[in-house]
């Protein structure tokens, strides 16, 4: 195991029966995740596109189903399941490695010449 045992962790309120311990294996390190237009020379990000940020917003802030969400977006439950895993892999890499995370703007839909 890389950095040592796990460590410990349990919180308690003091009300009902104290919770087991939880193990964490992975050290923390402490980080301020502070929104900012550009990310700074150098350093390591995870792009979040504008659909995954659309259905994570939807799904896990507005509390909309994966299908509603779909429909809401205009695409399938599978489109919406699939942008979800992506978007949440994404999130949790940069919060693990201490990357920073960028969200893509929307592109302008390009018409074609007539």
């Amino acid at each position: 195991m890389p950095g040592g045992p796990p460590w410990r962790w349990r919180r308690w309120m003091g009300r009902g029966r104290m919770p087991k311990p939880r193990f964490i294996h992975t050290p923390l390190r402490g980080y301020a995740y502070i929104p900012s237009p550009a990310v700074p020379p150098g350093m390591d990000y995870e792009e979040i596109l504008p659909d995954e940020l659309e259905a994570l917003r939807l799904v896990y802030v507005e509390k909309k189903s994966q299908s509603e969400a779909a429909q809401i977006m205009g695409v399938s439950r599978g489109t919406v399941w699939r942008l979800l895993d992506s978007g949440r892999s994404k999130l949790v890499k940069a919060l693990i490695s201490g990357k920073a995370i960028v969200v893509v703007p929307p592109q302008p839909e390009h018409s074609s010449p007539e």
